[in-house]
Formats: C-alpha cells, sequence, structure tokens
C-alpha cells in the first residue's frame, strides 16, 4: 500500500519541536505527515497509555481521519517515578533547575524516558506503541533543547545530554525514535484500513 497516496496523517501535537523530530523519522519511511495544533485536554492519570488513548479518542470523535498523538514522560527513579505523566506540568512548574535541585544531593540518578504513540482512525481500535530509553540525570544543565532534553544523558550515546546531541544521533536512541519506529513498521503495513 501506497501511503503517499492517502494524503497527510495528521499528527496532534501544539509541540513543534516534537513534529520536526517525528517528520524527520516518519519521512525517511515515506509517510507524509502534517502537524495540527489544537491537543485535546488530557485526562489526569498515572497511566501514559490511558491518558494517549483518551487524547487520541477525543481527537479522532473530532476530527474523524487517521492521526496519532504521542505522550511522554521521564520516570526518575529515586523520586519514585516523578514527574512521569506530570512531566509537561512539572517543565511548566518546577523546570529543569527545580528538578535538579530536587537530586541536589542524590548519588543514585538513574532514570527512563517513555512515550507512548497513540494511532486512531475512524471505527478501528486505537493501537499503542511504546519506546523507552534508560539513562541518568545530569549534575547541571548541558545544552539548550527543548523539554527535559538538558538534563537526561541516555545510556546508549556517548555520554552526552539529549540536547548535546546531533538530531541524527538522538533519532536514532531516543524514546520517541523507538516508539515511532514501532509505530511506522506497524502503519506501513496495517494503516490505514481499507473498505
Amino acid at each position: 500500500m501506497n501511503h503517499m497516496t492517502q494524503g497527510p496523517l495528521l499528527f496532534v501535537t501544539g509541540n513543534k519541536n516534537k513534529f520536526a523530530e517525528a517528520q524527520q523519522i516518519t519521512k525517511r519511511a515515506g509517510i507524509v505527515i502534517e502537524q495540527f495544533h489544537d491537543r485535546p485536554t488530557e485526562i489526569q492519570s498515572s497511566s501514559l497509555h490511558k491518558i494517549a488513548q483518551h487524547s487520541c479518542e477525543v481527537a479522532l470523535n473530532q476530527l474523524k481521519r487517521p492521526l496519532f498523538i504521542e505522550d511522554a514522560g521521564l520516570f526518575i527513579y529515586h523520586l519514585n517515578g516523578f514527574p512521569g505523566p506530570y512531566s509537561s506540568y512539572v517543565l511548566k512548574t518546577l523546570d529543569n533547575p527545580g528538578i535538579l535541585k530536587l537530586m541536589q544531593a542524590e548519588k543514585n540518578r538513574s532514570a527512563v524516558f517513555r512515550s507512548i504513540i497513540a494511532y486512531g482512525e475512524p471505527d478501528r481500535e486505537i493501537q499503542l506503541f511504546e519506546g523507552e530509553t534508560r539513562g541518568t540525570i545530569s549534575r547541571r544543565i548541558r545544552g539548550t533543547e527543548w523539554g527535559f532534553d538538558p538534563i537526561f544523558i541516555p545510556d546508549e550515546g556517548d555520554g552526552s545530554t539529549y540536547a548535546e546531541m546531533p538530531d541524527d544521533m538522538k533519532n536514532q536512541i531516543s524514546h520517541r525514535a523507538k516508539s515511532l519506529a514501532k509505530f511506522v513498521n506497524w502503519y506501513l503495513t496495517y494503516g490505514p484500513a481499507t473498505t
């Protein structure tokens, strides 16, 4: 099936950085995506899966065409998984300096970044795809990219934070790259459904 002829697939996100990252990955697979800026209001839940699924259902009811959304969280072991599903709120309130302050004297700096992609199309069950990257929290802000990128050092990298990595390197090992890769593989085989 040639997905280029289906028209652009909607990525429902208000985050231009997230869209750019996704676009680089989907483009390699020949999938054209388009950003839809009006992200549905998220439910409060301790589960990224539930948040992603609900947001996808709301967007699908509104737009009635194939689309996907992505939700991600940084889970820090010393903080019992905080900020986790509340990452975007914590980023707006505490930001990176606040997280570093909470971790100031802590030796165990282990963390995991998780990404959930929820894909939906009319009259079809929503599909979920998960990616995760393990790493550690740096002791200072390194780099100037968005989100928690300047304080997260992935285990698979060279000791750089996400923010210090070139895009092509980050797009091979990031949590979002992994969930997108799973989604792309599925989409090329199974979606969108034809009648």
